[in-house]
């Protein structure tokens, strides 16, 4: 006998009412002005503010180098205004 297969209780999270999905994430520009370790910068956003930004897991896999001076685009996080990841290196 098969049995069918339907949404298992972790696919709850996928359906359009669930909180991590209404979360809506800032996306802004910047420059990275110092590089620290375990690909974690301090990049200077366009609005005039210093935030802590890592290097999002596509940039790593496809080793995408960022450097001081670089402009990158940086997806914030909805809790803390004062991290952010890499998502593009312009």
């Amino acid at each position: 006998m098969v049995k069918a297969r339907g949404l298992g209780p972790r696919d709850c999270r996928f359906e359009s009412g669930h909180p991590e999905n209404n979360m809506k994430k800032e996306i802004v520009e910047g420059v990275v002005i110092e590089a620290l370790p375990d690909t974690t910068f301090k990049v200077k956003l366009t609005t005039g503010e210093e935030i802590l930004a890592y290097l999002s897991g596509k940039m790593r896999i496809n080793y995408i180098k960022v450097v001081p001076g670089d402009e990158v685009i940086v997806e914030l996080s909805p809790y803390d205004r004062t991290k952010g990841r890499i998502i593009k290196r312009k």
